[in-house]
């Protein structure tokens, strides 16, 4: 089976945008050209790759997974383009960033805003993704720059380790508000937003209560930083966030303290160890590490 780039291209762009007419607007075709190489694709893989609902292109099990296989190829295909747009515009540089969530909501599009003020003419690429995407891109070369939490999956890369201090977050209106730093022991009773069990700091969390002997109630589970903050200012229980998501959020309803024990989380700044860096990553890096200077613990 020969599957063409094409196809694969249109089928991406729909899993991304969950609609045909996004597809087209992202790839500069016509709709019915869309819907075509996606019914190509359906017959040759003999897959069902989509289901209709609510007006939106929802992808089957098998296109989830299809679309996890083809993902790095596709961005790649994209990167290659823009490379040689940028080369006959003669691009002053190209900055190739990708983050974890809880920083791409404020902290590094202010450092590349930073950075940028003195280069007008520069191309800037940002994506924010899960660690493990950010690595895959990082080592294949997608990006030269990434932002991530641990544990590393490859060996292939250059680590600048980041330990940040995690704070609770809470409703303003929570008698807790009052103590100047939260415990497990004051803490016990309430409703705790979370990120899943397998999480750094889910894990941390666990194991502080165990060792106090204390219940840890759980109403939430959720997979970002953001999501868990969003819990928080609707006064469903209070959460354990990173600095950089609650630093960047001014919403009034929410506030935050620092809970002791001291429950830590490991990030890096990661480049490729095999591929040298542009020199606007480099001057990139340069100012990134400083800027996180602060927050390391």
């Amino acid at each position: 089976m020969r599957l063409k780039f094409r196809q694969l291209q249109a089928f991406h762009a729909v899993v991304e945008s969950g609609t045909v007419t996004g597809a087209a607007e992202a790839l500069g075709i016509s709709q019915p050209g869309v819907s075509n190489l996606l019914s190509q694709l359906e017959r040759q893989t003999k897959l069902p790759l989509f289901e209709r609902v609510n007006g939106r292109l929802i992808a089957t099990p098998e296109a989830a997974m299809l679309h996890r296989e083809i993902d790095t190829v596709v961005r790649g295909l994209d990167h290659v383009t823009q490379t040689v747009v940028d080369l006959q515009n003669k691009q002053a540089g190209q900055l190739q960033v990708a983050s974890q969530h809880s920083m791409s909501f404020g902290f590094v599009p202010s450092v590349i805003a930073k950075f940028a003020a003195k280069r007008p003419n520069m191309n800037i690429s940002f994506q924010s993704q899960y660690s493990a995407k950010i690595q895959e891109w990082v080592t294949s070369g997608l990006f030269e720059v990434g932002i991530c939490e641990m544990p590393l999956l490859y060996d292939t890369l250059t680590v600048y380790p980041l330990t940040v201090q995690t704070r609770l977050a809470l409703h303003r209106d929570n008698p807790l508000t009052r103590h100047d730093v939260l415990t497990p022991e004051l803490i016990a009773n309430e409703p705790f937003i979370a990120m899943g069990p397998d999480h750094m700091t889910q894990r941390r969390l666990r194991e502080v209560f165990n060792t106090a002997g204390l219940p840890l109630r759980t109403r939430v589970h959720s997979h970002l930083f953001k999501n868990l903050l969003s819990f928080v200012k609707e006064g469903m229980g209070i959460s354990l966030l990173d600095p950089f998501v609650l630093e960047h959020d001014h919403d009034p309803r929410f506030v935050s303290r620092p809970f002791e024990p001291v429950i830590l989380m490991d990030m890096a700044v990661i480049t490729s160890s095999t591929r040298p860096l542009s020199q606007t990553a480099k001057a990139f890096l340069k100012l990134l590490l400083q800027e996180l200077e602060p927050y390391q613990t």
